[in-house]
């Protein structure tokens, strides 16, 4: 164990605020163990005495924190706390992990650790002579660590998916795109600009719309979020079958949350929220995407929702998520 310490410092040494390039010895990489672990499953390499001080503490507020947009709390991860001595074998092929070091000499670092032990994976290691230090590298570069950890997440969710594909040609010849569906999901409704596919699950169902609207149609200023409730509302008031008394809306409490990203290298907005059934007691996520096809002139919109009373719902959401994320213009 400590050579594996050893090692881990040592490539920490060298990665300091980077991140490791790719390994030059391909066929290293490709000889190594596949990573395992659950979607959203964070192994933290740290002693006990430290996981039950201010380092655990501050570990558990930002890798613990509540997911956005989830009608009830849920973690971004779940969490396995091992020492560094149990850090061996499978544990060692995690997909993800963060290892805490604590040294009494030597400068305080961080780095990234790609396909370390297993691949894909990514680790972030962090070591410093106090708690306070340790602490502070984790406030300062945690955001940094969640992306990776979610980037790589998404592409493993992508690759089970690709292992069993629903073939809709469709999308592409009425869409002009394409997305890897699997195969567990069916077309609830089909129109020439509207396309509704849902897979049942034990307690309720997995949903994804996709339309299309004209530009203009969202506003990229201070009324963008406005501008969004107001289409996905029409949409969901005229395309989502809903009981009798009630219509299929964001929810009006709490304001989703937004973000700027790109989708097949196309502008996007990306919105995280709760939809509800207004006038009854229904509601669960959603996870919507705007994106920008200026060549054809239009505004894409990709939402999956989730409907599953009283059950969790992260992974459901990311598996969505991670659907969306797949999409392809002609």
């Amino acid at each position: 164990m400590k050579k594996l310490s050893l090692a881990i410092i040592c490539m920490l040494c060298i990665v300091s605020c980077t991140e490791v390039k790719k390994d030059k010895n391909q066929k290293s990489q490709e000889s190594m163990a596949h990573s395992n672990g659950r979607i959203n499953h964070l192994s933290v390499v740290i002693d006990n005495e430290l996981w039950n001080s201010t380092i655990g503490d501050t570990i558990r507020k930002y890798f613990g924190a509540e997911v956005p947009g989830l009608p009830q709390e849920e973690p971004l991860f779940t969490m396995r706390q091992m020492p560094k001595e149990t850090f061996t074998g499978l544990a060692k092929q995690s997909r993800i992990f963060l290892w805490i070091e604590k040294q009494n000499e030597g400068e305080n670092k961080y780095g990234l650790l790609k396909n370390k032990f297993s691949n894909p994976q990514i680790g972030a290691v962090i070591s410093g002579a106090t708690n306070e230090d340790i602490a502070t590298l984790i406030r300062e570069n945690h955001e940094k660590i969640i992306s990776k950890y979610k980037s790589i997440e998404i592409k493993e969710k992508q690759a089970i998916i690709k292992k069993s594909l629903e073939r809709i040609p469709q999308l592409q010849e009425k869409m002009g795109i394409t997305l890897k569906i699997p195969s567990a999901y069916r077309i609830a409704i089909e129109e020439k600009q509207f396309f509704w596919i849902r897979k049942n699950i034990k307690h309720g169902s997995m949903n994804l719309m996709i339309y299309e609207l004209p530009l203009g149609t969202v506003t990229k200023d201070s009324n963008t979020v406005s501008s969004i409730i107001k289409m996905r509302d029409s949409m969901g008031t005229v395309k989502i079958p809903t009981p009798e008394v009630g219509h299929f809306i964001t929810e009006e409490a709490y304001a989703p949350y937004l973000y700027e990203i790109e989708l097949d290298n196309r502008f996007t907005f990306e919105t995280k929220g709760t939809w509800e059934i207004k006038d009854r007691f229904m509601a669960g996520p959603f996870v919507n995407y705007v994106i920008e096809d200026i060549a054809n002139n239009r505004l894409m919109v990709l939402e999956g929702f989730v409907f599953a009373p009283s059950v969790s719902k992260r992974d459901n959401i990311f598996e969505l998520e991670a659907i969306i994320k797949t999409v392809k213009f002609d």
